[in-house]
């Protein structure tokens, strides 16, 4: 399996008992997702190994507690510390209206209800505490911060993004 066709699970972020059951740390907002998953991927090196769950259960109210088969001491679960965890992009429920995962709208064109065509996405950067839109257009970068009050419309089918910015912000980035 190779990366470009997996999306992140989350990160293995410690051991929960002597019998090799390990916590994660799950990048999303609905962790319920999840719960039943009958195996991932374990990013070892530059290679994503294949992992069988024995055991998957919620942990508290943010993390998973996973036991994998054939991780069965403390020496093993430390082995798995620090790696992530990815499965195939087609597990991904499917999304509609304006709700989208990052890495399917990269490549759409952004069109700004008063500005008209701004860019093609280039990537999200979820780095901060607001996600934004990284835009190229004719050689600059736009960054529009993704709210639910600047994005009017996603359009998979013509694979373009509609939205309203503040007055001001695009011109910004055209101006340098």
């Amino acid at each position: 399996m190779r990366k470009e066709d997996c999306f992140f699970v989350g990160t293995i972020i410690s051991k929960f008992s002597f019998k090799g059951e390990l916590l994660v740390k799950p990048d999303t907002d609905d962790i319920s997702l999840f719960e039943n998953m009958e195996s991932v991927f374990v990013e070892l090196g530059k290679e994503l190994v294949p992992f069988f769950i024995e055991k998957c259960n919620l942990h508290k109210s943010n993390l998973l507690r996973i036991k994998f088969e054939e991780v069965d001491t403390e020496k093993d679960a430390e082995s798995l510390l620090k790696h992530s965890l990815y499965l195939p992009l087609t597990l991904l429920p499917r999304l509609s209206g304006n709700k989208f995962y990052y890495h399917e709208v990269i490549g759409f064109e952004v069109f700004d209800v008063n500005y008209g065509y701004i860019g093609t996405i280039s990537g999200i950067n979820d780095a901060s505490s607001q996600p934004i839109f990284e835009i190229h257009y004719q050689g600059k970068e736009i960054l529009i911060p993704l709210h639910d009050d600047f994005l009017k419309e996603v359009n998979r089918k013509e694979k373009k993004i509609i939205v309203t910015t503040p007055d001001g912000l695009i011109d910004l980035y055209l101006e340098l």
